[in-house]
């Protein structure tokens, strides 16, 4: 729909019947849209430090939202200057202003137009389905990343269509153990799986994030990941994210040994090996590297938690049974090592080029470990893994322990919830809410997580207005991969009001997960859509160039401006790296927010800036579907407030009942689990109402009280715990 109404206006320019323009520099906004209901800010910028300083701005007083198809100014506004007008010498190098057009709310077409300066920004939808292609697109990244298969009509896109790749005589369905490449009798299949970012090699422990973050995207969110993705296995009448998912997994479990020992990673012995373009033009030999503990903490982390959500799928029950018994079989082969203090550290030595896919340390080890536990713990409701849970939680970084770390002065602090740890963050906050499971425990862990967020040290939680754009990072995250840490803290401030930690007051949460989006769809010093290609689905600034060994230097996909093809579209850039080592200007020398440029080249590192990795496109995924969903449902609390409500809930935590007590007839009262989904209904018209929930589970859940009458909205939502 945007593509066709972009056209439409393009046209309309040709013929001169609206005001025609570029995007400004100046003006910052998402350039796919906002929902409804959203809170909706552009940025509007003066360039003082850094790559366009050149350029300088001061804005009119008056700023106006137009209608861009019929060119109507339907709302205008004053900028607000952000920061007493200082320039942000640290993070952007920029003065700036704040332009709140949250008002407009009326589904259409807009963009944001200076009239003093004749300066106008990207064009924007306002609806509710304005993220739906983008989210698609994004998650065809995976099929395009997929080893081992073809890029076929109608699922490729005509400029990205090749044949199969890596099945010739000893690749990946033929593949030889690195240490012993003569020995035919050790050849495994080791099909499947997606490569692990711009290069085409695949490691088992960087799946981690990445499955995790996708299984969450998909419990989270399961209504906005259909089965019609135009991908091989679409109307099969499963997800396709699914479908996308198993692809990985079915590559993991071969990786994955009947005794539970997994094979670390598979791919290329040098440099100069299957660099060619495209896929299919690759048949130098390939290899697998040794098994490593790493790797079978991470089976038995992702194949728990995967066993959670295929098992409910129609005809995939046999294949969850199955993920479940490998977890267990690598669960098993790991404690031996744990329990003789023997895990290994070293296994991969890199004989298969590049990429260290080892554990450093023994903190790595345990906050997995306890994840694992978590995962399998939720699984299998057995003892054994709830144990392992209590008895060494207490040693997470989480409270403080720096114990046991081999040769390495700890640099950790007190309450650690910062995001390099969040697929066992989502574990620990999980715990609370499974059957049978130790409610100190719990509370120990959510009383954790609510002390770091009400600290709040450096700005995790919450809109912070240290940065002009909206979507703060310390700067210490603004390095390799930078805008894979947008998606982790979108989604770490989250999990907030979604274990209800937010007091009553969730919408702070909600706009710094939604203001991380934005940040990718734009609200940037550059002006950039950090996603590539994306030009067809409503981008008038994106990332042109990206480094990947299909999309390299000087092939036909390697620039969407000069070249023939450019990247396939939705792929995630690895984002500004102020650490950046290749000596390129830009970025060398830049601010944190604009040490970016869009290049590929080999010799300048460009790696270390565009390339694109699975682990960074998840994390995105699951934070645009969380944004997504809750635009969905905001129509159902339109206007409403979260209020102080005069009613009592008694006792907490709950054993079989709990009581309401106050004039329960002039609200609508739901009991949530801590998914957020609906579990009871109450329906009375007493002043108090003992509850039975003596067959829900144990855990955390949520008491929601909406005013029934429109005249005087109000909303109130408070947290119980099932014993």
């Amino acid at each position: 729909m945007y593509r066709i109404i972009r056209q439409l206006i393009f046209a309309s320019c040709l013929l001169s019947l609206f005001n025609c323009f570029a995007q400004s520099p100046h003006i910052h906004v998402d350039q796919f849209g906002y929902t409804p209901l959203a809170e909706k800010f552009a940025v509007l910028t003066d360039p003082v430090i850094g790559q366009n300083s050149n350029l300088s701005y001061t804005p009119g007083s008056t700023i106006e939202v137009r209608d861009s198809e019929t060119d109507a100014v339907v709302a205008s506004f004053s900028p607000d200057v952000w920061d007493d007008g200082n320039v942000d010498t640290y993070w952007s190098g920029d003065r700036g202003w704040w332009v709140n057009f949250s008002t407009v709310t009326d589904p259409g077409t807009y963009y944001i137009y200076d009239p003093s300066n004749d300066q106008s920004s990207a064009v924007f939808e306002i609806g509710n389905q304005i993220y739906d292609d983008v989210l698609e697109v994004a998650t065809k990244m995976f099929y395009y990343n997929r080893c081992n298969d073809e890029k076929a009509a109608p699922y490729a896109g005509d400029d990205w269509t090749d044949g199969m790749n890596f099945l010739n005589p000893l690749q990946d369905s033929e593949c030889r153990y690195i240490h012993e490449p003569n020995n035919g009798s050790l050849e495994k299949d080791l099909r499947g799986g997606w490569f692990d970012a711009g290069d085409n090699n695949k490691y088992v422990t960087f799946t981690y994030t990445t499955v995790h973050d996708l299984l969450w995207a998909y419990q989270e969110n399961e209504e906005v990941f259909t089965d019609n993705f135009n991908i091989p296995e679409s109307g099969n009448g499963i997800p396709d994210l699914l479908d996308e998912i198993k692809w990985e997994l079915d590559w993991l479990r071969r990786m994955t040994n009947p005794d539970g020992s997994v094979h670390i990673k598979m791919g290329n012995q040098n440099y100069a090996e299957n660099v060619n373009y495209p896929p299919s033009a690759n048949t130098d030999q390939r290899f697998y590297g040794p098994t490593c503990t790493s790797a079978s903490v991470t089976v038995a982390s992702l194949f728990a938690h995967a066993y959670t959500v295929y098992k409910d799928i129609d005809g995939l029950e046999s294949f969850a049974d199955d993920l479940l018994l490998e977890a267990e079989a690598a669960w098993d082969y790991v404690m031996p090592y744990f329990e003789g203090d023997s895990l290994e550290y070293f296994c991969d030595l890199e004989e298969i080029v590049s990429g260290d896919a080892d554990f450093n340390n023994y903190t790595d080890y345990l906050e997995r470990l306890l994840g694992a536990s978590v995962y399998l713990f939720e699984a299998t409701g057995s003892a054994e893994y709830d144990d392992f849970f209590q008895d060494f939680y207490l040693q997470s970084i989480v409270f403080g322990s720096t114990q046991n770390i081999p040769g390495e002065e700890s640099t950790y602090y007190d309450e650690q919830w910062d995001v390099n740890y969040n697929s066992d963050r989502d574990a620990f906050l999980l715990y609370g809410t499974l059957p049978g499971h130790n409610p100190d425990v719990a509370q120990d862990l959510y009383d954790s997580f609510d002390a770091m967020q009400s600290n709040n040290w450096e700005g995790y939680y919450g809109i912070s207005e240290l940065d002009l754009f909206r979507a703060h990072l310390p700067n210490y995250f603004l390095t390799w991969g930078s805008n894979q840490n947008q998606g982790k803290m979108g989604n770490m401030n989250l999990n907030i009001p979604r274990y209800g930690l937010d007091g009553g007051s969730p919408e702070d949460y909600y706009q710094k997960a939604a203001g991380h989006i934005h940040y990718v769809h734009g609200v940037n010093p550059l002006g950039k859509v950090y996603l590539s290609n994306m030009y067809d689905y409503g981008a008038d600034k994106c990332v042109d160039e990206i480094y990947h060994f299909w999309f390299a230097d000087g092939s036909d996909w390697d620039n969407v401006q000069d070249d023939p093809y450019g990247p396939a579209p939705g792929y995630l850039s690895g984002g500004p790296n102020h650490t950046y080592s290749g000596g390129r200007t830009p970025p060398t020398g830049e601010p944190f927010l604009k040490a970016y440029d869009d290049f590929n080249d080999v010799p300048s590192k460009s790696w270390e800036i565009t390339e694109p990795a699975i682990y960074y496109q998840a994390a995105y995924i699951r934070l645009l579907a969380n944004v997504m969903s809750r635009g969905k449902e905001e129509g159902s609390t339109a206007n409403i407030e979260v209020s102080e409500i005069d009613i009592e809930i008694y006792p907490d935590p709950v054993d079989d009942y709990f009581v309401l007590k106050g004039d329960l007839g002039l609200y609508d009262i739901d009991v949530l689990n801590a998914a957020g989904q609906v579990i009871l209904e109450i329906n009375t018209s007493s002043n108090e109402e003992i509850i039975d929930v003596s067959n829900l589970s144990s855990g955390l859940h949520f008491v929601r009280l909406v005013s029934s009458n429109p005249a005087y909205p109000a909303l109130s939502v408070q947290k119980i715990i099932k014993q």
